[in-house]
């Protein structure tokens, strides 16, 4: 008996020592559980969407969850038709209230579209273009027009532009009135207008700057459609935009002078100071080298030159002998260029007397000085061959090789064939220009009198790594 109770006993210590362990195991601290990924949810809004008759002065949206105070409201809000007033749009907690301040039109369809302003307080998940509609009338207006906007100068896209839509079809309504309906471009450059009614209208892109829907200088971004926009069409459209050129600026480029930069002084014993008397030059040179395929240039970026004499530089070889055959550029006084058909792997020498030059601050040389460069080997470059195989001749094509959205170099098509012996390595986009005027570069549009269209880019899909001392040949589809 004493043996059996002994057993029992045990049995009960082990018992409670598993149920022990087994309950300390178990012991984990609570999680935040998996992270909120989704935008607020609508649960209700009154009045309800696609309302007929519409007379309400508020609207007011209730979501699933807390709602952030709306983000950019003025930048992200559309109003369709185009309000004098803009709604006021107030969160609090769950609700989103829209509040109207503008007299709505009869038998009018409105759209309000919320851009990205609509996002939870947790997380800022964001409820993308949401989109209210009502009709001040008896139904609701169902027409689309859509379209792309293309920057034409290199064929990419913006989706920071606006499309919008003018009743009033004189080229001045761009400038001085809002538009009727507005709608912004994606990261494709598409656009879309909803809920239009029948009609024509005059269609517009451009950068919004200060959200006034209007065309206000030319350093927006711009386009325009050459034909009318019949909404019952069903037809889509294909703007490209450009940044127009200041004829002002054009005019006064050659006469005005940069004005004089202040030059920094420095104190002398006396407690006055003392203004620095030296001419500033800067040069293309790159570790002393010149670039094959370009010339010398001397900048003077500070001021202009009053004066420039050339019989006060003397050009020689390595051997200080004089050379001939070369000749000097002056650039509105502010960048002399020496031209010469230069040798690869040369040195050279420019001898600049303290005289040759001085600036419209009275700023010479303090001396007499000497420029030593050498100019490249012909290895330090790539040979190119690139075949177009269906150009398109009949459109004065000019071929451009882009780096960093800037053109590094272009070229007038005769054939489809582009060849060239030295080319400066490096990876490159390729554009083709289809020049209408036939100048050899690119040209904008001119909208205000002459509805002039730029000329088109279309950028190649395929980047060019040309490599040094590399035969370069590749063939090329477009």
């Amino acid at each position: 008996m004493k043996q059996v109770l002994t057993f029992l006993f045990i049995i009960v210590v082990v018992a409670q020592f598993q149920v022990f362990t087994t309950g300390c195991a178990n012991i984990i601290p609570p999680t935040g559980g998996p992270r909120d990924s989704l935008p607020p949810t609508l649960l209700r809004v009154n009045p309800h969407d696609s309302s007929r008759n519409f007379a309400s002065k508020k609207i007011v949206f209730e979501f699933d969850e807390f709602i952030a105070p709306p983000d950019n409201i003025m930048e992200n809000l559309l109003v369709s038709p185009v309000p004098k007033q803009a709604p006021m749009v107030v969160s609090k907690l769950r609700t989103l209230t829209v509040t109207i301040r503008d007299t709505l039109e009869e038998n009018t369809t409105y759209a309000i579209n919320f851009g990205k302003a609509i996002k939870d307080i947790n997380e800022g998940n964001i409820l993308n273009d949401f989109t209210y509609v009502f009709s001040t009338g008896r139904g609701i207006d169902s027409l689309t027009v859509s379209g792309k906007v293309i920057i034409a100068e290199t064929g990419k896209t913006d989706s920071t532009l606006i499309a919008v839509l003018h009743r009033n079809t004189d080229d001045s309504a761009v400038i001085k009135e809002r538009p009727r309906y507005v709608a912004k471009t994606n990261r494709d450059g598409n656009f879309t207008f909803r809920n239009l009614p029948p009609g024509t209208f005059a269609l517009y892109a451009f950068k919004d700057e200060g959200g006034q829907r209007k065309y206000l200088s030319n350093k927006q971004l711009f386009a325009f459609s050459d034909t009318l926009v019949n909404t019952q069409s069903g037809k889509s459209f294909t703007l490209y935009a450009y940044l127009e050129k200041d004829k002002e600026e054009e005019k006064d480029k050659d006469k005005k002078p940069a004005t004089p930069a202040v030059r920094p002084t420095a104190p002398n014993r006396g407690g006055g100071v003392v203004q620095d008397k030296r001419l500033r030059m800067e040069t293309n040179l790159s570790g002393q080298e010149l670039d094959l395929l370009g010339n010398l240039e001397i900048s003077f970026k500070t001021t202009p030159l009053k004066y420039f004499d050339s019989t006060k530089v003397q050009f020689l070889n390595e051997k200080y002998e004089p050379l001939t055959g070369y000749r000097f550029i002056n650039d509105s006084n502010k960048r002399i260029t020496l031209l010469y058909k230069w040798q690869p792997n040369t040195a050279y020498n420019l001898i600049v007397d303290k005289d040759f030059a001085e600036d419209t601050l009275g700023h010479k040389l303090l001396r007499t000085d000497t420029l030593e460069f050498r100019t490249k080997k012909e290895s330090d470059y790539g040979l190119v061959r690139l075949r177009f195989l269906n150009l398109d001749l009949s459109k004065n094509p000019v071929l451009q090789f882009v780096q960093n959205d800037q053109v590094k170099f272009s070229h007038v098509f005769t054939d489809r064939n582009f060849n060239a012996r030295l080319f400066t390595p490096g990876e490159y986009d390729l554009r083709i220009v289809y020049d209408t005027n036939k100048n050899g570069k690119w040209d904008p549009g001119e909208f205000f009198g002459k509805h002039l269209q730029p000329e088109i880019v279309a950028p190649v899909s395929r980047k060019v790594n040309i490599k040094a001392n590399w035969d370069n040949e590749i063939d090329i589809t477009l």
